[in-house]
């Protein structure tokens, strides 16, 4: 029965309302319809809440202000007693209420003669501009303002009502019936309407809700109007979140939920001046939430802000951008104290500045974030790890700036100054009270129970984001911000690494310092890695292939024997995978990295070979061992792309330098092969010189096994270049590409000559002052075996082929003079024949003896020979009469 009756009361209540002039007819219908929005509230009937509801909404004429009448006033009158009233009934209700809010505001302004919003919005011409604000309506005539004009025309006072076809004048009596309807309208006042707002701070849980959820909708409504945007129902959003701030945090996240999307969405409006008002705005509530303290384990903060971050990151707008910036920057240093989780948005809006596309908008947040570095740090790190990391993350993008090389490496200092404030104690402290003494290092010798603080979960997440950081750095295409990087972290790994435990040293290693040097060592490579690392899976910082300079190379290099030496008594585990890095600089094909690892290695010997075990020594010349071979396997493979040029059957000396019969490819092939053997002739000449240097220097501290590893690199090496210099059809193409490339020859018998006299010094050294070492290695014949093939290699240029260097019974050959080649061959390689003739003039008289029959046919030929050096028969001479002469019997 009630249900049927709705329908035929709303008709009734209406028509006499429409109807009536009489007053008192007017006000009882009024009442009846505030009975039925009551009732049809509390009970929950939504629709014929609403239908009561709008039917009240459009009595108050407030559309057609132009027609008002007393009875509209108290139909108004009667809105604002059901919004305070029924208030937690109304739900979806509430937006035909408001609306009619934000009419009355719009009429009263009109009625002071106050401008209008759009005055402050619009950006056309300074004429259009004062023609939107017009003086006091009660005291002049009429204006040919548009808003005021649809106001008297009975219209709506939106954009749908201004357009080109609305009559340029308005009627006198239009303008008098409107000032009167104003006049009517100073029977609500100001402080009716403010009620409603302010009553919203009793509505229940639901009730607010949908409250807040209306006034956005009506607000959004007023704000998306092109040509007449209004900031009356924003400006009561910013009210009501205030009112209603505290509330429990449940019911705040709801509200904010709605809060949220709106400002997000009308901060990133096309209308600029629209969306800096409500970006404003924000600030302005963010201003008044941030003077509250946040409750322990809860990130509103964070919430409340992140429309900032949103609206940062999606807007088109750099005014609106720069705005956010000098939003947040007020925000925090006005209330750093405060400001809890808020943190994290702070620093996603700075990161995002960090990389805008407007330098005013990066210098700006830059200057904030040295602010907020130097004299508020502690504030970062009171509250949780990520905070710093977010911190961290918002300095290593700042050194991706591209308009100013000064933020870049400001932004890598300003890492260095965090990880000086971490020591410095900052995080020493933490929730259970422990306090720390980070003087005190930790070494091998620390009973477990004894954990440096950087073993706390919570501390060291704090410097993991910092180290890996920098790390990545390294990787950097630009050279001043690589090197930068790579300076302050070993600096601070070198200044602070006393304060770290071994376990975290350990993660260190295998997650900041191994990978730095991807670009030198290949994807393969294994380094130590440890299960117990509190350091993410190790990443690869050169995706892009950057490579190192030769200054970057040494650098790095000696940083991390640096550290290595000043922490050896705690990473003394990573010796193994810091040679094996230090070998791989080795086995570049660059030499930059070889010379740099190079003297790197011989400085780790130098400054911890006193404290090197036996097998730790016998790691180090592994490792160089391994790179050796490697070194050579991968030439080899270089070598084999020569089959393709022709070869010495299609060679000949007319054509020798015709480039006419050769392709762009084989060219292309040639170029690069030459230069890769020069390259890699350099590189083993370094491998033989950091061998010989490292036995040379610790030769007391040596035992066989190290000696087997040094002489195996040494005759691998010699032979490989042996191998090179003899291979005539390589020569012969070399020649060949270097003729027509116009390139030098690469010195593949200068290469063979050292090695080979490294080698024969060493065997001659072990010989003369490790004689226990000798004996076990059987050093004498190996030193033997050594001279026979050089005394062979030098014969072979100075006689002629057919000779009887062989153990044959042919007849001799005539012995023919050399040619200019073999003149150059015989020079080159005279110095080691004088040197192999001098270990053999040294020989102990029993030895000499008893290998006597293997060499002397070859001193026999050397009699024979044509030299070109004066030198060698000089020593051969001393040779015979030394160790052959008379006195050899006595």
């Amino acid at each position: 029965m009630v249900e049927v009756s709705w329908g035929p009361m709303l008709a009734a209540f209406s028509v006499t309302l429409d109807q009536s002039d009489d007053r008192l007819a007017a006000v009882e219908c009024l009442r009846g319809f505030r009975y039925a929005v009551h009732i049809t509230a509390v009970m929950g009937m939504q629709t014929q809440r609403d239908a009561f509801v709008t039917s009240m909404a459009k009595f108050t004429n407030l559309h057609c202000a132009g027609d008002m009448k007393q009875k509209n006033v108290d139909a108004v009158k009667a809105i604002i007693s059901i919004a305070i009233e029924d208030g937690n009934h109304l739900q979806d209700a509430w937006e035909h209420i408001l609306t009619c809010l934000s009419r009355i505001e719009h009429l009263q302004l009109l009625g002071e003669g106050a401008p209008s919003d759009a005055s402050y919005f619009s950006s056309s011409e300074t004429e259009e501009k004062k023609a939107l604000g017009f003086p006091n309506l009660k005291k002049k005539g009429a204006l040919q303002n548009p808003v005021m004009m649809a106001v008297v025309r009975g219209g709506t006072y939106d954009s749908s009502a201004i357009g080109p076809n609305i009559p340029g004048l308005v009627k006198q009596d239009q303008i008098n019936n409107f000032i009167a309807n104003l006049n009517l309208l100073d029977q609500i006042g100001s402080f009716q309407l403010n009620n409603v707002y302010a009553h919203s701070q009793r509505l229940k849980t639901e009730a607010i809700v949908a409250f807040v959820k209306a006034l956005c909708k009506v607000s959004m409504s007023e704000l998306q109007s092109p040509t007449d945007p209004r900031v009356f129902s924003l400006t009561k959003l910013v009210e009501i979140a205030h009112y209603n701030m505290n509330r429990i945090r449940l019911v705040w996240s709801r509200i904010w939920s709605i809060l949220s999307d709106f400002f997000v969405s009308v901060g990133l409006s096309e209308n600029l001046s629209v969306a800096i008002f409500v970006m404003d705005s924000l600030r302005q509530l963010s201003m008044k939430f941030l003077e509250r303290e946040e409750l322990a384990n809860y990130n509103f903060q964070n919430e409340f802000l992140r429309p900032f971050v949103i609206v940062m990151q999606k807007s088109s707008s750099a005014e609106i951008r720069e705005l956010i910036v000098r939003c947040i920057s007020q925000m925090v240093l006005s209330r750093v104290s405060n400001v809890k989780s808020g943190w994290k948005s702070v620093f996603k809006v700075f990161t995002t500045a960090a990389a805008d596309e407007r330098k005013n908008i990066v210098l700006l947040a830059f200057e904030t974030m040295e602010k907020i570095v130097r004299e508020y740090f502690s504030y970062i790190t009171e509250t949780e790890a990520t905070t710093f990391t977010d911190c961290v993350r918002c300095l290593i993008t700042f050194t991706n700036s591209k308009f100013t090389s000064d933020v870049s490496l400001n932004a890598i200092a300003f890492l260095r100054f965090c990880a000086l404030k971490l020591a410095e104690g900052g995080l020493v402290w933490n929730e259970k009270g422990r306090s720390s003494s980070p003087s005190t290092p930790v070494t091998d010798d620390h009973a477990p129970d004894t954990q440096n603080f950087m073993d706390a979960d919570e501390n060291i997440s704090y410097w993991v984001p910092l180290l890996t950081g920098l790390s990545k750095l390294t990787a950097d295409s630009r050279p001043a911000i690589r090197k930068s990087s790579l300076e302050v972290l070993f600096n601070i790994l070198k200044d602070h690494g006393h304060i770290f435990s071994r376990t975290f040293w350990i993660g260190v290693f295998s997650s900041v310092i191994y990978p730095i040097f991807n670009s030198v060592w290949g994807e393969n490579d294994l380094l130590s890695k440890d299960e117990h690392s509190s350091f993410p899976s190790t990443f690869s910082p050169h995706p892009s292939g950057v490579s190192w300079d030769a200054e970057t190379s040494a650098m790095a290099a000696q940083s991390l024997v640096d550290l290595f030496v000043s922490f050896f008594t705690v990473i003394r585990s990573q010796l193994s995978s810091v040679v094996s890095l230090l070998a791989s600089f080795i086995r570049s094909p660059a030499q930059g990295p070889t010379v740099a690892g190079v003297g790197a290695l011989l400085r780790l010997a130098d400054e911890l070979g006193g404290s090197f075990s036996k097998d730790e020594w016998k790691e180090i010349f592994l490792a160089v061992k391994e790179a050796a071979s490697l070194t050579l396997s991968s030439f080899m493979k270089t070598l084999r792309t020569m089959d393709d040029v022709p070869d010495e059957e299609t060679l000949s000396d007319q054509d020798f330098s015709n480039e006419d019969d050769v392709d762009e490819d084989s060219l292309q092939t040639m170029s690069y092969v030459v230069a890769r053997t020069k390259s890699h002739i350099t590189v083993q000449l370094q491998v033989v010189q950091v061998v010989t240097d490292l036995y040379q220097n610790n030769q007391q501290s040596l035992l066989a096994s190290h000696v087997t590893v040094i002489l195996e690199i040494l005759s691998s090496i010699s032979s490989h270049a042996h191998q090179l210099n003899s291979d005539l059809i390589l020569q012969k193409k070399m020649r060949r590409a270097c003729s027509i490339l116009e390139l030098s020859e690469p010195p593949m018998l200068h290469f063979e000559n050292d090695t080979h006299q490294n080698y024969l010094d060493i065997l001659q050294d072990l010989l003369t002052y490790n004689p226990g070492v000798s004996l076990e290695l059987n050093i004498e014949s190996q030193l033997i075996t050594v001279c026979v093939q050089l005394l062979k290699m030098y014969l072979k240029c100075t006689l002629f082929q057919g000779s009887e260097l062989e153990e044959t019974r042919q007849p001799k050959n005539w012995i023919l003079p050399m040619g200019a080649t073999s003149k150059e061959e015989a020079a080159a390689r005279s110095p080691l024949v004088v040197a192999v003739l001098k270990a053999l003039r040294e020989l102990k008289r029993d030895s000499f003896k008893r290998y006597a029959p293997t060499f002397f046919p070859l001193l026999v030929e050397l009699v024979r020979s044509e030299h070109s050096s004066s030198q060698v028969p000089q020593v051969l001479s001393t040779v015979f009469h030394t160790c052959m002469g008379p006195m050899m019997d006595e």
